[in-house]
């Protein structure tokens, strides 16, 4: 059985566009060659740890929304794009694009602790990045950061523990100095006022 690890996840199906097959995908990927070069994909399944092959025809880009409107050979209606919603899109971890230096794959990224560089405090964990002008870095603060804050707030507020805070960190060299990925580590050196919520 193949290991997940060696995949790279690049867009989860979301919907489909229209009615001939053509379906929307959120793309995790930084490099669009990945939905508008026809070729070889492989598509998981929930659930599932092996993915198929599939063939990509086609693809192109929706500006602003970080989707893709892609066909793939044999989807020939919206009821077939229906049955794919919620597939990863996937390709081998062998097939990564050599980075230049202060560029990461998102994929390394999430699950990264993120600790503020002068004091090494742990602040929270990287859940998400969000392409913008500038990377946006999701972290959901660490569990005691946020209790600490409940005990000052109302009973309302004891539901956040549940669904712990988030905060958006621009991910630029002035503020995340340093991304060590052997580590599992960012340092931040946030601006006054970046961490208050």
């Amino acid at each position: 059985m193949t290991e997940l690890d060696d995949w790279l996840e690049i867009g989860t199906i979301v919907a489909p566009q229209g009615l001939k097959g053509e379906m929307r995908v959120y793309a995790t990927t930084d490099f669009p060659e990945r939905f508008e070069v026809a070729g070889k994909r492989w598509l998981l399944r929930p659930g599932e740890k092996e993915p198929q092959a599939v063939k990509l025809l086609k693809g192109r880009y929706v500006p602003g929304k970080n989707l893709y409107i892609i066909n793939l050979a044999g989807v020939e209606n919206c009821n077939q794009v229906e049955e794919l919603r919620g597939c990863k899109l996937m390709v081998p971890d062998s097939d990564r694009p050599q980075l230049g230096e202060d560029e990461y794959h998102v994929a390394d990224l999430i699950g990264m602790s993120v600790f503020l560089q002068e004091s090494g405090e742990l602040i929270g964990t990287v859940v998400d990045v969000i392409a913008a002008g500038n990377d946006l870095l999701q972290v959901k603060l660490h569990q005691k950061e946020v209790e600490q804050e409940q005990e000052s707030e109302e009973v309302e507020e004891k539901s956040k523990i549940q669904n712990p805070k988030t905060i958006l960190i621009p991910f630029v060299r002035a503020i995340a100095p340093v991304v060590n990925l052997d580590a599992r580590r960012i340092e931040i050196t946030p601006p006054d006022g970046l961490l208050e919520l």
